[in-house]
């Protein structure tokens, strides 16, 4: 069984985001909503503030590539939304793995 689904709708980001419950880092800020299910669900948003689109989407491959690696570390049952701040552009690959493995440490999301 797959210990990470993707959120995809709007609806399920506006509740995380309803939530009112995040941090934030230099890179990326985290929201976190529980969900009460033995999978966690996350979503990855770039806004237009960060650059072009060919900007963006390297962003958001590295975001994803950065929770794939560590996916196994983190506890299930959470709604996790990750948003790309502007500064990411500019950050690298490791440097924005780093940045999730950090913001989920803050939270005690690891296990």
């Amino acid at each position: 069984m797959k210990s990470t689904e993707k959120i995809r709708k709007d609806l399920d980001f506006r509740r995380v985001y309803g939530n009112r419950n995040s941090i934030a880092n230099r890179y990326l800020i985290l929201y976190v909503k529980e969900n009460n299910l033995l999978v966690n669900r996350v979503g990855f948003t770039v806004s237009k503030k960060v650059g072009k689109a060919t900007v963006r989407n390297l962003v958001k491959r590295r975001m994803r590539e950065g929770f794939r690696k560590n996916e196994k570390r983190f506890k299930l049952g959470y709604d996790l939304v990750f948003v790309a701040r502007n500064t990411a552009q500019d950050a690298t690959g490791k440097e924005i793995e780093s940045a999730i493995v950090h913001l989920m440490k803050k939270k005690k999301l690891t296990v």
